[in-house]
């Protein structure tokens, strides 16, 4: 007679490839900050016609614009994605998982503090039109909306990937973490409030987190996992 499983395994991925992923993360996010830093003129031209085109669109196409607004600022903004971490971590405090609610909590709030810092670190300016279509305040380096879609949406993924969730949730879960990430970040190009370097950072500053923080938790928190594989005696 065949082994019977009683409980569905965890998935937690091998600390490697987290911290593989989170190398690979990290020379492109600190080479496009010091770029933007320094305000490389080939960088600088390059995001200057990138946006005068997207606005010039956006004046055109109100349709486009006002659907951009409502994504933008209630689909996926950033209290609407820190709603959803905090959904998350609930559920964990639930499950018992304290420790792992813990890890979530703490990625995004170390997100909101890295994002507010670097805003003030580089203080790039927003972009600045004669006939705007939407307005953003504070300094425009990483995008906030970008970077927290991208750590939200990341530590999600990760927390299902690692529940063993099936084929069929992953990917909807996949598809609409996707969506949601590029499209926040080509609202904040489209709308004129972001340069396209800004959204670009924030993608990739959001991503080196989540990967940071699930190479560290598979590496110093593995004593508390989900349930593992039993097996029936025949």
């Amino acid at each position: 007679m065949h082994p019977a499983p009683v409980d569905s395994p965890s998935r937690p991925p091998a600390p490697r490839t987290a911290a593989l992923t989170a190398a690979a993360l990290a020379a492109p996010s600190v080479l496009l900050l010091v770029l933007v830093a320094v305000s490389w003129r080939p960088l600088m031209t390059l995001d200057g016609d990138i946006a005068t085109t997207t606005h010039r669109w956006a004046v055109e196409h109100r349709g486009i614009t006002h659907a951009s607004r409502i994504l933008t600022d209630w689909v996926w903004d950033p209290q609407t994605m820190r709603v959803l971490c905090a959904a998350a971590v609930v559920g964990l405090l639930w499950r018992r998982r304290a420790r792992l609610a813990l890890w979530v909590a703490a990625t995004c709030a170390l997100a909101a503090l890295a994002q507010n810092a670097l805003k003030a670190a580089v203080g790039r300016p927003r972009p600045v039109w004669p006939n705007p279509v939407d307005s953003a305040h504070y300094a425009a380096f990483p995008s906030g909306h970008a970077m927290t879609a991208t750590v939200v949406c990341g530590l999600l993924l990760w927390l299902l990937h690692r529940h063993g969730a099936g084929r069929l949730l992953w990917g909807t879960a996949l598809t609409v973490a996707v969506v949601s990430v590029v499209g926040v970040g080509l609202t904040r190009i489209w709308l004129g409030v972001h340069w396209p370097s800004d959204v670009l950072g924030g993608w990739l500053l959001g991503a080196l987190l989540v990967a940071l923080a699930a190479a560290s938790y598979e590496r110093w928190c593995r004593g508390e996992e989900e349930p593992v594989r039993r097996e029936r005696r025949p």
